[in-house]
């Protein structure tokens, strides 16, 4: 009896092995010993410069305006003026870059694009240029070479009071020698008082951006609130150059910013999450969710504007522009992207059917460069003109705009004379969307996406208009339609 109890066990250890030994060959860091690399992620991270503290470093000076205090800046950080004149930041526009289907090269950025929110500054510069690192933006003759009208403290201050106002001087007010020797490394604070509340207030535009990242839980953003991430720990700046790039206002990849500058492509103790690098972002996984605290504007119709007689609601109709719809715990939709995108240029045509896409990302299932991200979408109809088929950019703050008149076709000529863009006088409304990659508000790993969210009945992945036959998990992968030449690579986008 003895003799036969110990043969059952040892032949259910082999059992076990021959079951555990797969299991383990199958969800261990990789499948081959070169793809096991430890992630370390803090040894990519900046360490913050020591803090000079300023709060003795202004004895004798007194401070009228933004320039003073600039001014005494300069008299230390003698490079830093120059520095600043040649970033985006200040210049709201890129260096001239080539792209596919265009003759010449294109600078484009804030300073002359055209959106979907608050459509552009030109001709609205007053109440847009609020938000840029300069002061007295009021028209289109602002000296960009002037040092003197750097705005150190809107990314420098830390007493957290200061605060701008119409063409980015400091509002009346202002303890501008407060300011002044508070002076550190950018916060969060610094950083958010634009990027937080772009497109005309908190949470509108980015989705993953909002005032709710000031002091967030682990939950809300996994570097932020657990790891007290600061933005420029990850935006890392050189000669006043921040990384990062955002595909609303630019054309190229040049100064972008990843995961994978700090971790690891193959870093999941499940080998089949590391398979799935190649094809997905790492944000695809991990934000599965935004506007998590705090809803983002996700449709805008300028159509409906100036009904005097309709009740207003910030998140629901406003008379200077129009009804909105906003959502809570957006779920991102999926597009195949390669870190590049098209771009809408004023006097382009709109497209032939359908919605126009003013930065549609590029890549498809067929380019090895594009990962399926997650976006924020966000639609839109705004003014064209129906005669030359090209959307038009109105004035709408100042004298004579919209906001005062609520007459569209007065708002559009007074735009035409500054853009050069001819009016014909013939206008509607045409629908339009922007594609915003979502990057931030990272949910802690065990919050992550998990396999059934995508690879189940009605789950969130639209494989077809992905280029999929079906999902892959039933019909092949990626690889098996890129051989398959008589399949058809579509790039995810829904018409």
């Amino acid at each position: 009896m003895e003799k036969s109890n110990k043969s059952w066990l040892i032949g259910l250890l082999v059992i076990l092995l021959l079951i555990s030994f797969p299991v383990w060959f199958f969800t261990r860091a990789g499948a081959s010993p070169e793809l096991i690399q430890p992630d370390a992620p803090w040894e990519h991270m900046p360490r913050r410069p020591a803090h000079v503290d300023h709060k003795d470093l202004f004895e004798g000076y007194s401070f009228s305006s933004g320039p003073d205090v600039t001014v005494a800046c300069l008299s230390c950080h003698e490079e830093a003026g120059e520095q600043v004149l040649h970033t985006a930041h200040w210049r709201w526009q890129s260096d001239p870059v080539m792209v596919e289907g265009r003759e010449e090269p294109v600078a484009i950025g804030k300073k002359n694009s055209i959106n979907n929110f608050c459509i552009g500054i030109q001709g609205n510069w007053a109440s847009c240029t609020a938000c840029h690192a300069g002061y007295g933006w009021e028209d289109q003759d602002f000296d960009f070479e002037d040092q003197e009208k750097i705005d150190c403290l809107v990314c420098h201050d830390n007493s957290g009071t200061y605060k701008k106002g119409k063409m980015g001087l400091p509002l009346e007010g202002v303890d501008l020698m407060a300011a002044a020797k508070s002076v550190a490394v950018p916060t969060r604070e610094n950083c958010g008082g634009c990027h937080f509340r772009g497109g005309g207030g908190n949470a509108v535009k980015h989705g993953d951006l909002d005032e709710s990242l000031y002091h967030p839980e682990d939950d809300l953003d996994v570097h932020m609130g657990r790891y007290d991430f600061m933005c420029v720990d990850c935006h890392q700046t050189e000669d006043h150059v921040i990384g990062g790039r955002s595909i609303s206002v630019s054309v190229d990849n040049a100064n972008q910013i990843a995961c994978l500058d700090c971790h690891q492509p193959k870093l999941h103790a499940d080998a089949r999450l590391n398979a799935h690098t190649d094809t997905l972002a790492c944000q695809t996984c991990h934000i599965p969710e935004v506007a998590v605290k705090q809803a983002t504007k996700t449709h805008w119709d300028w159509a409906s504007a100036g009904d005097g007689e309709r009740e207003e609601s910030v998140h629901e109709y406003m008379k200077i522009k129009g009804s909105f719809v906003y959502q809570k715990g957006l779920q991102p939709e999926y597009y195949w992207y390669n870190g590049l995108a098209g771009r809408y240029l004023l006097g382009d045509s709109l497209a032939e059917q359908g919605t126009t896409a003013l930065n549609l990302p590029d890549g498809d299932i067929r380019d090895p460069r594009a990962r399926i991200w997650p976006f924020k979408v966000h639609r839109a109809t705004q003014p064209y003109d129906s005669q030359f088929n090209y959307l038009l950019q109105p004035v709408t703050s100042g004298e004579g705009g919209y906001w005062k008149e609520f007459d569209w076709d007065q708002a559009l000529r007074l735009g035409s004379e500054i853009t050069g863009m001819p009016y014909s006088g013939n206008f509607a409304f045409a629908e339009t969307e922007m594609y915003w990659p979502q990057t931030h508000m990272v949910a802690p790993k065990t919050e992550a996406l998990q396999c059934q969210a995508c690879h189940a009945e009605n789950g969130r992945m639209d494989w077809e208009a992905l280029g999929y036959p079906g999902d892959p998990v039933k019909w092949g992968s990626r690889e098996r339609v890129r051989h398959d030449e008589s399949g058809t690579a579509r790039t995810g986008v829904k018409r």
